[in-house]
């Protein structure tokens, strides 16, 4: 692994405002080192240098930390455990659930799980309208998963009653908000940040109607 990792990682984190312990930060390094060497047999994610994955993965998930609700959290169509294992990484005081319906992909990340000690993390191989849990979630992820109200229809049955969606998303997305159904409000919109990432980031948080 490029030994400049590690000053990449630092710095975008310090650019976000995120301060986390020494070991947490090993543990994301050695995820994407895990990443990238599953990476080359399973074509896991189109972004190849590792050092573009400390941007567009690490940094790209950590940037909505400060938005997380609650204690349990799941994450929508992980693919490599993303933003879930970052996210899971920096806050193990929440209990995070990673649902994809690609075997391939639960495979990897129930790997990474495991090599990483993760003990607040669970994987899920379902589609997540057929996901029956014991119970709701207080922040349900989505990242590059679906339309808005795609993901909030087959979601919507996963989330507290004051629990949050958060949405992320390149562009904002106009359209897409424009068709979200009555029964759900846009809570807040963030313009997100993300250290050396030349391309437009947004968060949007969306919850029932009260």
């Amino acid at each position: 692994m490029p030994s400049d990792l590690k000053g990449i990682l630092t710095q975008g984190l310090s650019q976000i405002g995120l301060e986390i312990e020494a070991s947490a930060e090993q543990r994301l390094l050695d995820f994407i080192e895990l990443l990238a060497k599953w990476n080359r047999s399973y074509n896991l994610t189109a972004v190849r240098k590792p050092e573009q994955m400390v941007t567009r993965h690490l940094l790209d998930s950590l940037v909505i930390e400060p938005y997380l609700q609650g204690e349990q959290v799941l994450d929508v169509g992980t693919g490599a455990g993303l933003p879930g294992i970052p996210l899971a990484i920096v806050c193990p005081e929440r209990h995070f659930t990673l649902l994809d319906s690609n075997s391939k992909k639960t495979r990897f990340v129930t790997q990474a799980v495991a090599e990483l000690g993760l003990t607040n993390v669970d994987v899920v191989q379902s589609r997540v309208e057929s996901f029956q849990p014991q119970g709701q979630f207080d922040t349900v992820i989505a990242r590059a998963f679906a339309t808005i109200g795609d993901f909030i229809a087959q979601s919507r049955h996963l989330l507290t009653r004051d629990g949050l969606f958060l949405v992320m998303k390149g562009v904002y997305p106009v359209t897409e908000l424009d068709e979200l159904g009555e029964e759900f409000v846009v809570e807040q919109t963030h313009k997100l940040d993300v250290p050396g990432l030349d391309a437009e980031r947004h968060l949007i948080i969306i919850k029932a109607q009260s």
